[in-house]
């Protein structure tokens, strides 16, 4: 199974069950700070400027209460 699409799903979920749901987001984030060249990495409150831009305009349709 090591390969295939199912593979990958269970993988998926056993890192989940084994290191919290958020485990993804973790290794993602390291490797974000590890970076040291190019993109935000010169200019910080740039990041920051985008990440709220990108914040506010969400991609999700309104929930009818």
């Amino acid at each position: 199974m090591a390969g295939t699409k199912q593979g990958g799903k269970a993988a998926a979920s056993t890192n989940k069950q084994k290191y919290g749901a958020d485990f993804y987001a973790k290794i993602g984030a390291k490797g974000g700070r590890k970076g040291t060249t190019g993109g935000f990495y010169a200019n910080r409150e740039l990041a920051r400027q985008a990440g709220q831009k990108g914040g506010r305009i969400s991609r999700r349709t309104k929930k009818a209460a």
